[in-house]
C-alpha cells in the first residue's frame, strides 16, 4: 500500500503524537509511507495531476518514535503523484491553522475531495469532515446521547440559556485543545459577560448543559469503523481528569489520563452512533463522553494513542492500519 499522511506542516510534527504512531505502524507493516503538509501540494499545470513535495518515512530496526520522526523530517522532499497513491490519511487540524494560516485551514478537506474523486481512498471522508470539524456535527446525532445545547452569536441568548438550564459549559463552535472553554455555574456568574465575550471573539459559541460527573473529567473513546478500537483484548479508551481547579480535562491543558473500564452506558452511546459514523465515512474518531452523553466528537486528527499505550501496554495503531488495508483492497 502506498499511503500519505497529510499534516499541517511536516516540520512541526511531534514524534510522540498519534500521527507518528500510525505512520510507524504502517511502515512496520511494509507499506510505502509519505508525509506532506497542506502547503506541499501542487496541481499540475498541463496534466491536471495533484503532486506533492513529500518526505518518505522509512523505518529502521531499533527506531524510536523520535528517531523515526527525525529521519523523516530531515529527509529531502521528493515529488510524488498523489493521484497514484492507494490511500491518504487526513491528519491536519484546520483549527490550528485558522488564525495564523487561514489559507491553509480548509485545504486538507479540499485536497482530500479531489483525491477521492480520482480513486484514492481518503480517511476520514473529506466531505463529511467539513461538517465534522465543527461541533455542530454532534447535533446531527440523536438527542438522547447529547447534552441540551445552543449555538449562537448572541450574548443575550447565552444568558437566557443559562437562566433556563443552569450549570453550563460555553466554548467556541470551532475550537480545540480546551481553548476558551468556560464553566458557568448559573446566570449569576460574576464573569459571565467576560466569558461570553471571549468565546464570541472566535465566532459562534456553543453552550451545553453541564453533565453530572463532568467535574471528574470525561472518557476519550476511539471508534474505528463504528466500533470501539481494540487490540489484544484492550479497548482504546481512557478517562481524562482535570488537574487542580481547572475544570478542563484536555491533556493539552494539564489534564491527565487514567485507565477506563468502559461501562454499559458508554457502549450504548457508541452503538447509537455507529451506523451514522460509518455512513458518513468517519473511519476513525475520538468521542468524549460523560455518563451517557457525548460532549464532543473529534473527527479531525483525533489524538491520544500515546495514553492508550502507556496505560495498557499495547499499541493499537496496527489495528487502524489493518482496517485501512482492508478498505483499500475492497475499494473499486
Amino acid at each position: 500500500m502506498r499511503l500519505a499522511f497529510l499534516v499541517n506542516d511536516v516540520a512541526t510534527e511531534v514524534d510522540e503524537y498519534t500521527t507518528t504512531r500510525l505512520a510507524r505502524a504502517a511502515a512496520e507493516r511494509g507499506h510505502e509511507v509519505w508525509y506532506l503538509g497542506v502547503g506541499d501540494v501542487e496541481l499540475g499545470e498541463r496534466n491536471g495531476q495533484l503532486v506533492g513535495r513529500a518526505r518518505l518515512a522509512n523505518i529502521d530496526d531499533g527506531d524510536t518514535l523520535s528517531t523515526f520522526m527525525a529521519r523523516t523530517q530531515d529527509s529531502d522532499a521528493e515529488r510524488i503523484v498523489l493521484d497514484d497513491l492507494d490511500a491518504v490519511v487526513l491528519r491536519n487540524e484546520s483549527i490550528a491553522d485558522l488564525q495564523e494560516r487561514p489559507w491553509a485551514s480548509p485545504l486538507g478537506a479540499v485536497f482530500g475531495q479531489m483525491l477521492k474523486a480520482r480513486g484514492v481512498v481518503v480517511v476520514n471522508d473529506p466531505m463529511s469532515l467539513i461538517r465534522a470539524t465543527s461541533k455542530l456535527y454532534l447535533e446531527e446525532f440523536p438527542e438522547k446521547i447529547r447534552p441540551r445545547s445552543l449555538v449562537t452569536r448572541d450574548a443575550g441568548a447565552i444568558e437566557r440559556f443559562v437562566q433556563t438550564v443552569g450549570h453550563s459549559v460555553v466554548k467556541p463552535l470551532y475550537g480545540a485543545k480546551g481553548r476558551n472553554v468556560f464553566m458557568i455555574k448559573d446566570a449569576d456568574e460574576t464573569n459571565l459577560a467576560q466569558m461570553t465575550e471571549s468565546v464570541l471573539l472566535d465566532g459562534y459559541a456553543i453552550v451545553q448543559e453541564f453533565i453530572d460527573g463532568g467535574e471528574r473529567g470525561d472518557a476519550r473513546i476511539f471508534v474505528l469503523e463504528g466500533r470501539i478500537l481494540e487490540r489484544e483484548g484492550k479497548l482504546a479508551a481512557f478517562r481524562r481528569v482535570p488537574t487542580g481547579n481547572d475544570p478542563r480535562a484536555n491533556i493539552s491543558t494539564g489534564g491527565r489520563s487514567i485507565p477506563l473500564e468502559v461501562s454499559d452506558a458508554e457502549l450504548a452511546v457508541v452503538d447509537v452512533m455507529s451506523e451514522k459514523l460509518v455512513a458518513d465515512g468517519m473511519f476513525l474518531v475520538g468521542i468524549d463522553v460523560i455518563g451517557d452523553k457525548v460532549v464532543e466528537i473529534n473527527a479531525e486528527s483525533p489524538g491520544g494513542m500515546q495514553s492508550v499505550e502507556r496505560l495498557y501496554g499495547v499499541d493499537v495503531c496496527p489495528s487502524v492500519i489493518e482496517a485501512l488495508e482492508r478498505r483499500t483492497q475492497s475499494f473499486p
